[in-house]
């Protein structure tokens, strides 16, 4: 998503115009179009997931890729309909990210074990990715690309930490056998419906509650730090505080949605 997003800065190609285009969101209209990163991100989502798991379980290859490439075109399809990229963007958003998960495949394992097993893991993890995040390509004028860059690398820090924490302080139970173990997706029940339901009801509210509160704090801190009057919304749109409180806010997120949410599942008997 981050090199998505620094292309769009760097190339700056525009998006679509209208007419002849309708334009179905306006929010995002100040960003540029190339690449899409929804059609990155749909991509890498989907096929990372087929992946990792197709040597883990037990499932039709056909099938896990007849649903991960409909799940991408979906995505892809559904921004050329927003109106929002041409073909030639989200084309370059699923070659780009077929290009990184090529490159990056034979590191998984490697980077899976130092995200487990080193104690430097969370210093490296916040340092050089807020260091990315504050350094991002500026513009003529202001987009929401610098904070939604900032607020989804921060989210992807925080799962880092979060799994990192379960692993260093063993937070979470070691594999009774050696991997990789190759298990049946067991059918849905009404049960595990509602199991999933409840778990997910309680995780979010507990995510809420912390980014409404980190948020809160961290604004303050800066806002007091940098002298600035609390009620102006338009300081935070400054470099200096809206990259420091969204990286702080979502790798709060990031860390609470992987390590607190499942010991508040495991207290109140969820899991």
């Amino acid at each position: 998503m981050y090199i998505g997003q620094m292309a769009k800065d760097i190339l700056k190609w525009p998006r679509p115009s209208s007419p002849p285009v309708v334009v179905l969101e306006k929010r995002v209209m100040a960003e540029y179009g190339m690449p899409s990163t929804h059609a990155m991100a749909a991509t890498a989502i989907a096929f990372t997931l087929l992946i990792s798991t197709m040597d883990r379980y037990q499932y039709p290859f056909a099938l896990g890729l007849m649903m991960a490439v409909l799940f991408s075109t979906l995505v892809c399809l559904s921004r050329l309909y927003t109106g929002m990229h041409t073909v030639l963007d989200v084309l370059g958003g699923v070659l780009i990210t077929a290009l990184l998960i090529v490159l990056t495949y034979p590191a998984w394992t490697l980077i899976d074990h130092l995200d487990s097993a080193s104690p430097l893991c969370p210093v490296c993890i916040t340092v050089i990715l807020f260091c990315l995040c504050y350094n991002y390509p500026t513009s003529e004028f202001y987009s929401p690309t610098r904070a939604d860059t900032t607020t989804i690398v921060a989210a992807g820090a925080g799962v880092t930490i979060g799994f990192w924490i379960n692993h260093f302080f063993q937070l979470v139970s070691k594999p009774t056998e050696s991997l990789p173990v190759i298990q049946n997706i067991p059918p849905l029940t009404a049960g595990m419906l509602v199991l999933g339901l409840t778990k997910f009801a309680v995780g979010i509210v507990l995510i809420l509650l912390v980014r409404q509160l980190v948020q809160n704090l961290s604004l303050q801190v800066l806002y007091s730090w940098f002298r600035v009057v609390t009620r102006n919304k338009e300081a935070r749109r400054r470099l200096e505080i809206e990259v420091p409180y969204k990286f702080v806010t979502y790798t709060s997120v990031g860390i609470c949605a992987t390590t607190f949410v499942p010991m508040l599942h495991r207290f109140l008997g969820l899991l």
